[in-house]
């Protein structure tokens, strides 16, 4: 049996802000639709990726800043770092551990 996961709702509290940071990132936009004036519903993918997440109005109960440890990977950190800069994106320090390298855009905070 197989098991995927496919979509993560990410509570925001700017819909349009934060769906502006994850494009500027790299994700996909792939849909963005009001049902209602109470439903919103946007979708994000990143390139590569076979999981998405949704942002928007009445999609989750959870509370922005609520999700933390969320993970995107790439190949090439260093690689990745020249690319956030160049589109303007701020990020920690690499940091560097026996387990793999992490850095943490900080334009979503």
């Amino acid at each position: 049996m197989d098991i995927k996961l496919e979509l993560v709702a990410i509570p925001v509290t700017d819909i349009d802000r934060a769906k502006g940071f994850y494009v500027r990132v790299g994700f996909n936009a792939d849909h963005d639709h009001t049902v209602n004036e109470n439903l919103r519903f946007v979708q994000l993918t990143p390139p590569g990726s076979a999981c998405s997440i949704c942002i928007g109005k009445s999609v989750t109960d959870a509370q922005p800043r609520s999700v933390t440890g969320m993970q995107v990977v790439v190949a090439d950190i260093e690689e990745a770092e020249r690319e956030f800069k160049s589109r303007g994106i701020d990020i920690s320090p690499i940091d560097r551990q026996p387990w793999g390298n992490f850095s943490d855009p900080d334009g979503n905070k």
